[in-house]
């Protein structure tokens, strides 16, 4: 950046040449100092995985760090020393807003949408762990407020950037199997080992009530959701598996796996979602078995996502002799499969693309997940994870929960964002926040 150029007219002429940035805060005259071409940025959620993703924005100035958890954030507080301390992310907003121009979310699922939906109103750029949100309102209100603000967003599925998956989504668009019409996407285990779809048993919540860890607010930690006494089995990690705060080992994961088949074959929102799995108020199921049906796109035929979690493989896998990988991706096309994890993929039969050449690469390698947003945030440009692909990938995933639990076929209709002729399901798209607590 030129030396006599502030970061305010950086920013206006980058929004004038339509780089789909907004006009921010002056940085530069809060401070007092000479403004930079580094972001600024506050990170919210930075013990765990948390921790990785401020790590992942580390090149940058981190103006401040928030975290409920005071034993849980050390390491990271300590590492930056010169950021602005925080519990509570309302009052760091509050404090801080004109001097950030981004912020990291990698707190629990429960937090995501209240954290983000506050920072985007205040015309932050946005970078939030996946799943984008606790329920398919929220995803698309995220969604909305990203598009409506002209935000730069990326949702935290790293795998995204990986070349594995580029190279798949090529032979996928450039018709080496063929038209894809089924999807098969299975997850081996749980985080418990794996499930038998047979074992209809649900975990119950526990109901001893021992003391909050030193450092820890509860209060804070549950945020927008229903007052519970503090539990080993919700906090740090267990809160995945509680309907309450997450939704489960279908919404850890779905996001990731997913993702491929949502950027290969161009999905956005299912028409119909039909689920089965153990039913519980409290605790996520153990294993589910879902299936959606995807309208055609273009010149793409209709397609069916089938998903499957906590231990069950498509019977197609032996049928078709289709390697048994723990995790994994499986696109059927009229000339043949394609399999993938997170690392590597196959053409399958293989001795039929034995002598297959693949097409000249035309997805560009990513700089990297992070970076991604981080340049997008100074200069603009799309990445590709944005709240409006990651918010229908989110919706997507929840909705397969939100059948399982309404005990419903759920026919969608997105852009009314309703279940045709199902309050139970339409019940289950949103939740009540505690008293204090909005978007």
């Amino acid at each position: 950046m030129h030396r006599n150029m502030t970061r305010r007219s950086f920013l206006r002429n980058a929004t004038l040449a339509g780089s789909g940035l907004v006009i921010l805060s002056n940085s530069q005259s809060v401070r007092g100092t000479p403004a930079n071409s580094k972001l600024n940025i506050a990170g919210i959620g930075i013990g765990g995985r948390g921790a990785a993703n401020i790590q992942g924005v580390a090149s940058e100035n981190l103006v401040a760090l928030c975290d409920v958890d005071e034993e849980r954030a050390a390491d990271t507080f300590a590492k930056h020393p010169n950021a602005k301390k925080f519990a509570d992310f309302r009052r760091m907003l509050d404090k801080v807003h004109n001097d950030i121009d981004a912020v990291v979310i990698g707190t629990p699922d429960h937090t995501h949408a209240p954290i983000g939906m506050m920072a985007m109103k205040m015309g932050k750029h946005c970078y939030c762990e996946k799943p984008l949100t606790h329920s398919v309102y929220e995803a698309r209100q995220m969604a909305e407020v990203a598009q409506r603000y002209k935000l730069v967003t990326q949702m935290g599925t790293q795998i995204h950037a990986g070349n594995n998956y580029r190279r798949a989504v090529e032979l996928v668009q450039s018709g080496a199997i063929g038209p894809v019409r089924e999807v098969h996407v299975w997850l081996g285990a749980n985080f418990d080992g794996p499930a038998k779809p047979t074992d209809m048993s649900q975990p119950e919540a526990p109901t001893d009530k021992p003391e909050v860890p030193k450092g820890l607010d509860w209060d804070l930690w549950l945020g927008p959701a229903p007052y519970r006494p503090y539990h080993s089995k919700y906090a740090p990690f267990g809160w995945r598996y509680w309907w309450t705060f997450a939704n489960g080992q279908l919404g850890d994961f779905f996001c990731h796996f997913c993702d491929l088949a949502f950027w290969a074959l161009k999905l956005k929102h299912p028409t119909t979602v039909e689920a089965e799995g153990p039913v519980h108020p409290e605790s996520t199921a153990k294993w589910t078995i879902a299936k959606q049906e995807y309208p055609a796109r273009g010149d793409m035929p209709p397609v069916t996502l089938n998903w499957y979690n906590g231990g069950a493989y498509p019977a197609l896998v032996k049928e078709k002799n289709v390697p048994k990988w723990g995790s994994a991706v499986l696109f059927i096309g009229a000339d043949g499969m394609l399999i993938s994890d997170y690392g590597k993929h196959k053409l399958l039969p293989e001795d039929k693309f034995a002598d297959f050449e693949p097409p000249e690469p035309f997805i560009p390698n990513s700089i990297g997940h992070h970076k991604e947003w981080i340049e997008a945030c100074k200069a603009g440009g799309p990445t590709t994870c944005n709240f409006d692909y990651s918010g229908a990938l989110t919706e997507a995933a929840l909705l397969c929960n939100v059948a399982l639990r309404s005990g419903q076929k759920i026919t969608w209709k997105a852009d009314e964002l309703r279940a045709i002729g199902s309050s139970e399901a339409n019940a289950l798209l949103r939740r009540p926040y505690r008293r204090g607590w909005k978007l």
